[in-house]
């Protein structure tokens, strides 16, 4: 953005030590929009004080964060919600410069490797088995239990980098790769635990109204791709004394998918430096009501 005298101005009072004079400045900053981040950039590189630099990248990141908020809002409110899509709204939570192309063409690389694999003679469990051998085996992702000490592990650009996730990014690309290759795999609702399941074919949740449990064949936990059964999931129920309610066997829609993911990677955030990125990661979410 061509630099014009309003914007010298507002830049010559970024350092101003009374926080009522920044906050305003800092808002009218921000009014510029994203197209202003290259001036402020430059601005940083040629600013001396450490209490500057840290107010210009406060500035950038909300200009990031606002862009941020008006997509996920329109995702939220687009009549299709692509998981993907979703998933990579909240990478660029912390990575706001992220290039899609390559996440793209990666999972494209999965897919293709998957679906070569598979033939029409398969059972679901068949089927099941080859995302996992080339997922799990021959791709070599690795899964571990939910934690909160490593943000990556929530972002799907990440798990694709480094090949190692959480049970929650894990499932997405799971649920990501079921979807293009037109398989009945849905993440429930099953307290403490992110779990997928493969329904028969012929289930719709809109018109179905019996217990949607009887729709489905098995369970496949995310972390690492092995499949298990309708006793597995009572035995934990009964494990952590809660009845399996018709509830807990419902699809979780990709916006809730997404929510999860949300809630779970704000956990992250809770020191005292960072609490700021917990809240509005939290707005994002709620933003998906």
């Amino acid at each position: 953005m061509q630099e014009n005298r309003e914007i010298s101005a507002l830049f010559t009072l970024i350092d101003d030590p009374d926080e009522e004079v920044f906050s305003t400045v800092s808002n009218k900053i921000v009014e510029y929009g994203k197209g202003i981040i290259p001036n402020l950039e430059d601005l940083w590189e040629n600013t001396i004080s450490e209490d500057v630099q840290t107010r210009i990248e406060m500035l950038i990141h909300r200009l990031h964060y606002s862009d941020l908020l008006r997509d996920i809002r329109e995702w939220g409110n687009s009549p299709y919600h692509d998981l993907l899509f979703g998933a990579l709204l909240v990478s660029k939570f912390q990575y706001p410069e992220l290039q899609t192309t390559p996440v793209l063409q990666e999972i494209e690389k999965i897919r293709r490797n998957v679906w070569l694999e598979l033939n029409s003679f398969l059972t679901p469990l068949e089927q099941a088995n080859v995302i996992s051998s080339i997922v799990y085996n021959y791709y070599n992702l690795k899964g571990t239990e939910v934690g909160y000490t490593n943000p990556d592990d929530f972002f799907i650009h990440k798990v694709l980098q480094s090949k190692k996730g959480n049970t929650i990014s894990n499932g997405i690309l799971y649920l990501i790769l079921a979807e293009l290759l037109d398989m009945p795999v849905r993440a429930i609702n099953i307290p403490k635990q992110f779990v997928l399941a493969f329904f028969h074919s012929d289930y719709d949740p809109a018109t179905f109204s019996g217990h949607p449990q009887t729709k489905i064949s098995f369970y496949v936990d995310a972390t690492t791709g092995q499949p298990f059964t309708h006793r597995d999931i009572e035995n934990y129920f009964k494990r952590i004394s809660v009845p399996p309610t018709v509830s807990y066997f419902k699809p979780l829609s990709h916006k809730r998918v997404i929510q999860v993911l949300i809630e779970e990677l704000a956990k992250c955030f809770e020191a005292p430096g960072v609490q700021y990125k917990r809240n509005e990661l939290l707005r994002l979410g709620d933003e998906l009501d």
